[in-house]
């Protein structure tokens, strides 16, 4: 159960979006939408975003929260996989 949703503000071309992203790639993942990913941890919600907060501009938006059972939603088949493995 501890699958964590991240999502974050798309920025400016070159921006820390793609800190942002190596940073929450370091775990288990599946991009659910263009600026959210899910991520697998045994982490807790805060750690997660200690680390990853200073990867991210000051001016942009990040979100990280528990996902679990039940859950509702459309998109790619290898997401839906995923969630199905560790949700």
């Amino acid at each position: 159960m501890p699958v964590l949703l991240i999502s974050y503000d798309l920025g400016p071309e070159g921006s820390s979006a793609y800190r942002l992203v190596k940073g929450i790639k370091k775990y288990p993942w599946a991009r659910m939408t263009t600026t959210s990913y899910a991520i697998y941890t045994e982490l807790s919600v805060q750690t997660v975003f200690d680390q990853l907060r200073p990867l991210v501009d000051a001016s942009r938006n990040l979100y990280i929260m528990t996902m679990r059972k039940p859950y509702a939603g459309y998109g790619p088949e290898e997401v839906n996989e995923w969630l199905e493995k560790y949700i």
